[in-house]
């Protein structure tokens, strides 16, 4: 059995791997352009996800299991994934404990004025009497109550912060102090000193925050983005924060990365800029490997109890 990856694996992932299963032949390269001529053989594929399209799933002829080290799969090729039956399973969870840190660690920044006290610092200016607020003690309201939500809601209960979140069902989740189905958000807003964004990039989810969105928030809000850039309809923020709507925007992601230089989140004092690296760990690789590890021994095995199967038609 052929396994292929274009992943980028750590040298010592891959000995691993080859070392635990020298039953498979294993075939590892740093992009698709360089393992495409062997695509045709392989059975299993383990991938980022950015690298696939319809004509490769085609020419995949014998695969039957593509493994995305990642959560996100808003590029991947699903309905030809689904026409050809392979089983798709991703890395969801993976990205909770960094994805958290970065969360606490933005709302403690925006809460300091971290931003104009750095600003200062680069100009030797010496001022002590900058805005300075408390997170302990505020409210939260998170979009997405899955294993990212409920890490940042954990920790956030260091600071004795009430959680309140979100999710489609609204079934109650640990963590969560109150949780709202998608249709009462308007209510919970209102109630947020932090909201924060962790939904992944759906049919369902696109434009979710708006202006009606943006104006139920307070005056002195804060929100985070860290799912996906097209859950947010751009202008509807710039606006929001232009009124004084809301009181900052922490941005991790964005519709179009990178961010082009051009673009007016980048001078906004009221906004804070990061590449998409929320997620980003020393941890990632060994985690995820982890969880593909986990799938191929049941795969190897023919069992079932797969952990991360995506349905192609929800895309999650």
């Amino acid at each position: 059995m052929k396994v292929l990856s274009t992943g980028k694996l750590r040298t010592a992932i891959k000995d691993r791997l080859t070392e635990n299963y020298p039953e498979l032949t294993f075939q590892f390269f740093s992009s698709m352009e360089e393992a495409e001529p062997y695509l045709s053989e392989a059975e299993v594929l383990v991938t980022y996800g950015e690298d696939l399209n319809d004509s490769l799933i085609q020419k995949a002829s014998q695969l039957k299991w593509i493994m995305v080290l990642s959560a996100g799969l808003e590029r991947m090729p699903l309905q030809a994934i689904k026409e050809k039956g392979i089983l798709l399973t991703n890395a969801r969870g993976i990205h909770r404990i960094p994805m958290a840190e970065y969360t606490l660690s933005v709302m403690l920044q925006v809460a300091r004025d971290t931003k104009q006290v750095f600003a200062n610092e680069a100009s030797k200016v010496w001022k002590k009497k900058t805005p300075i607020r408390e997170i302990t003690g505020s409210t939260i309201g998170i979009i997405g109550t899955g294993a990212i939500g409920s890490e940042i809601a954990r920790v956030a209960k260091a600071f004795r912060i009430k959680t309140l979140g979100v999710n489609r069902s609204g079934r109650q989740v640990e963590q969560f102090d109150e949780i709202y189905k998608n249709d009462d958000l308007l209510s919970m807003l209102p109630k947020c000193d932090y909201v924060i964004s962790v939904l992944p990039s759906t049919s369902e989810t696109v434009h979710y925050f708006a202006k009606e969105q943006f104006s139920a928030m307070k005056p002195s809000g804060v929100f985070i983005n860290i799912g996906r850039g097209d859950t947010v309809k751009e202008q509807d923020l710039l606006d929001a924060l232009n009124e004084n709507k809301i009181a900052h925007a922490v941005l991790d992601v964005f519709k179009n990365e990178p961010l082009d230089s051009s673009h007016p989140f980048w001078k906004m004092e009221n906004v804070t800029v990061t590449p998409h690296h929320s997620a980003i760990s020393d941890n990632y690789q060994p985690r995820a490997i982890e969880i593909f590890e986990y799938n191929l021994v049941h795969y190897l095995n023919k069992t079932i109890d797969f952990k991360n199967v995506i349905d192609p038609d929800r895309g999650y």
